[in-house]
């Protein structure tokens, strides 16, 4: 933010329920004050059934632009005016961008998960990837990995099997890539973890403030074992303390937090991204929430 808050401050912000957790408003405020930008950063809680009325509300308040979290990335698509061909491809939206009332939509949480896997020199091609969660981080996660070629199997609940077979047919019929779905049982994740080279958690569950869940049991890790949780908070998450446990190696979803909003300031100002500042941001607020 550039001082203090005037008539002629652009807003952006992010929408999602719930949004309590949210470190994006310390990482994008941070960005705008460093490079003496007039914009200023705020969370939105909407639900569901107020979805519709809220991006109605991006133009008729002439916001600049917001995010998208859990669970409004698929359903906000159709209230759109434009929709970016990754996000498109990908069938879910993460970022907005208001130009003159015309609101366009993109996707850059596979930016950022893609830019993790290069900081880490992370090949996953021809590895065997167990991906757990159907929704729009994991349609994002999926895209990328279908396009390296990894050997996917996505889990899911009973209840949204459906939609993490729709996922599996899309990626498979796009990139022409080895993908399935099944139900996430017990049996079915015990099985496609023993034959995994990489786990991704694109699931809430482990998310503050139900920081004592996990999505898989301890006995189930094991030290060849490579755990990519995309949750940020908390610092690590109950299942990258117990895949340490096991000496398995870890990713957690700082990078990929601020590499996906770093892609969305740029959207928003079209300026450089000042990546670093976003990191320590991010990394001193949890660290003094540990305290």
């Amino acid at each position: 933010m550039k001082g203090s808050i005037s008539g002629k401050t652009m807003i952006c912000g992010i929408i999602g329920d719930p949004i309590e957790h949210t470190m994006s408003p310390i990482m994008h405020n941070a960005a705008f004050k460093i490079l003496e930008l007039d914009y200023v950063y705020v969370p939105f809680r909407v639900q569901s059934m107020e979805l519709r009325k809220a991006i109605e509300g991006i133009r008729g308040l002439n916001l600049r632009g917001v995010n998208v979290t859990i669970p409004h990335k698929v359903a906000v698509m159709k209230l759109l005016d434009k929709i970016d061909p990754l996000a498109e491809k990908i069938g879910a939206v993460n970022t907005i961008v208001n130009d003159g009332g015309i609101l366009t939509g993109y996707n850059t949480d596979a930016t950022g998960f893609l830019q993790t896997l290069h900081d880490r020199n992370l090949e996953v091609a021809d590895k065997n990837v167990a991906l757990l969660g159907a929704g729009g981080a994991a349609r994002a996660l999926g895209n990328i990995l279908a396009q390296k070629r990894a050997r996917l199997t996505i889990l899911n609940r009973k209840q949204g099997l459906t939609r993490a077979e729709e996922l599996a047919h899309r990626l498979s019929l796009s990139y022409k890539a080895d993908v399935k779905a099944v139900e996430l049982t017990d049996g079915n994740l015990k099985k496609a973890i023993n034959g995994a080279d990489l786990l991704v958690n694109a699931t809430s569950l482990g998310m503050s403030p139900e920081n004592d869940q996990t999505p898989v049991t301890a006995d189930l890790l094991r030290a060849n074992l490579m755990v990519f949780d995309i949750i940020y908070n908390p610092l690590p998450t109950r299942l990258l303390r117990e895949a340490k446990a096991a000496g398995a190696k870890t990713i957690d979803g700082l990078e990929m937090l601020v590499r996906q909003g770093a892609a969305a300031f740029e959207i928003w100002t079209a300026k450089k991204p000042p990546v670093d500042v976003m990191r320590q941001s991010v990394l001193s607020l949890l660290q003094k929430n540990e305290k």
